[in-house]
């Protein structure tokens, strides 16, 4: 048992809790911010290194033993999720004073910036269903007080059906519990599997399963319950939209990965198959979405929904390439979104609109951030030797195994749209000559571009560094398609 377990939520608790103690010393409050994030980021590069050398971390909280008390797991696959948030929250804490904020930031902006980080990281590593729906609630809150944040009336109509729909997911969340409860008597997760085991996954387990998919499905925004997200998304300020983009659907899809791959593993040719279709058609109906709007943050916000796609492809396929491609896939995307949501952030800043249709030429005054949009493009399409290749290339490879052709060609047209769709702001928001512009006056992009190159420095080294994230994101998927293992971990059997 260590505490190292519950630092990732304990740091960016009670920096949050500091914070509103700070709130109207607003140069005091982007220093600490900035401070927070950068030890919490050094924090969960001990912690993953910990986890990677010495193996799965248990924390039983208040000396219960498991299945009775309150269990934090910090396993490999929870820890790189950990230390993933760190990094794009860091960076983001480095934008936030460059990004306008100025009239939100005494709005309790950075603790409600870290409160989001709390219920993020929780959701990570808790050992329970429960406690998976608690940590849920606490990322919402905070989402709740971000998303409203300008109280502009187009924040007020997209933040009303934001809570609506996430409202309704989390009633039928713990309604799920509840059902599951019943019949298995417990919520830890280990204990759950080792039910579900014994029984084989019959009788009302796989509703109950497929309950907890919608749940999970909502709240990703895969087809075709994504419809609250694109609009959503792009009302706050970039670095709130950067933070939902990179972590909260994210947080989502994780849960499946983690929920039916650990309890619902019995039913595979109805759960997981089900996975593969909703896929595909995440991935269709998502850059649909993406290619039909001139509104730049649109663009990138409907590209999320093609990208969870991708990810459930492996689960569905349950296969080692499958879930390899899953898990380097999500982490790719949590920071590669974050990057296009911020630079994109810059963009709209220095036209003075989102439109499409009324930039063009911008290369001329601004040609680090249009090459830095330009190398996104590609990382974000899977074009070799990036990031999105590599998992993708796991992703198609598994899906191809397990005689799913027609989700793969799906697959390759999809990327090669992806691109297209992002292409598209750099040939006409840069390209161009000068009397594009008219008479734009060129602003300072101080402070913008170097979180933004910092970070998508990151996402290149994961693919060009491939040779040695690969193995260990192989040993995290031959982990995830063991549950035993976990189970016997937390259940010290």
């Amino acid at each position: 048992m260590s505490n190292l377990a519950v630092l990732p939520i304990i740091l960016p608790l009670v920096s949050a809790i500091t914070l509103i103690f700070f709130n109207s010393k607003v140069n005091i409050s982007r220093k600490l911010t900035q401070i927070f994030s950068v030890i919490s980021l050094l924090v969960s590069c001990y912690i993953v290194w910990m986890v990677f050398t010495d193996g799965t971390i248990i924390l039983e909280t208040g000396a219960w033993v498991a299945p009775y008390g309150i269990i934090l797991v910090m396993d490999s696959l929870a820890s790189l999720l950990i230390l993933t948030t760190n990094l794009v929250a860091t960076v983001c804490a480095f934008y936030a004073p460059h990004a306008g904020l100025e009239k939100k930031e005494s709005y309790y902006f950075y603790p409600f910036f870290f409160f989001l980080i709390t219920g993020v990281s929780g959701a990570f590593i808790t050992g329970d269903l429960f406690n998976l729906f608690v940590f849920f609630e606490v990322l919402l809150m905070a989402s709740y007080g971000l998303i409203v944040l300008g109280g502009g009336k187009v924040q007020l109509r997209e933040s009303l059906k934001y809570l609506l729909i996430n409202l309704f997911s989390s009633m039928l969340f713990v309604t799920a519990i509840a059902f599951l409860y019943a019949v298995v008597g417990t919520v830890n997760m280990a204990q759950i599997g080792e039910r579900v085991q014994e029984v084989e996954q019959q009788g009302i387990l796989t509703t109950i399963g497929i309950l907890l998919f919608f749940v999970f499905a909502t709240k990703a925004a895969l087809f075709p319950l994504y419809y609250w997200l694109p609009k959503s998304y792009i009302v706050p300020n970039p670095v709130i939209s950067a933070l939902f983009g990179a972590l909260l659907t994210k947080v989502g899809i994780y849960s499946i990965l983690r929920v039916f791959s650990l309890i619902f593993v019995y039913k595979l040719e109805l759960t997981h198959e089900l996975f593969i279709w909703v896929a595909g058609l995440s991935m269709v109906f998502g850059i649909i979405g993406a290619l039909s709007t001139n509104n730049i943050k649109l663009i990138i916000a409907y590209n999320i929904i093609p990208a969870i796609g991708f990810i459930l492809l492996g689960i569905g396929t349950f296969t080692i390439d499958g879930i390899s491609g899953s898990i380097y896939y999500l982490i790719h995307d949590m920071i590669i979104k974050s990057v296009l949501f911020l630079l994109v952030g810059a963009i709209v800043y220095v036209a003075g609109t989102s439109d499409l249709r009324k930039m063009g030429g911008l290369i001329h005054y601004y040609p680090v951030l249009g090459w830095l949009l330009f190398i996104s493009a590609f990382v974000l399409a899977g074009i070799p030797p990036f990031s999105g290749f590599i998992g993708k290339l796991l992703l198609l490879k598994g899906a191809f195994a397990s005689g799913h052709i027609a989700i793969v060609i799906i697959g390759l047209l999809t990327s090669l749209l992806i691109l297209y769709s992002i292409m598209k702001i750099f040939i006409y928001g840069f390209w161009g000559d000068k009397q594009m512009l008219g008479n734009l006056e060129k602003k300072s992009t101080k402070g913008l571009i170097a979180p933004v190159a910092f970070l998508l420095t990151f996402s290149v080294l994961l693919g060009v560094g491939a040779e040695f994230v690969y193995p260990h994101i192989d040993s995290i998927a031959a982990y995830i398609l063991d549950p035993q293992i976990y189970i016997d971990s937390v259940l010290k059997e």
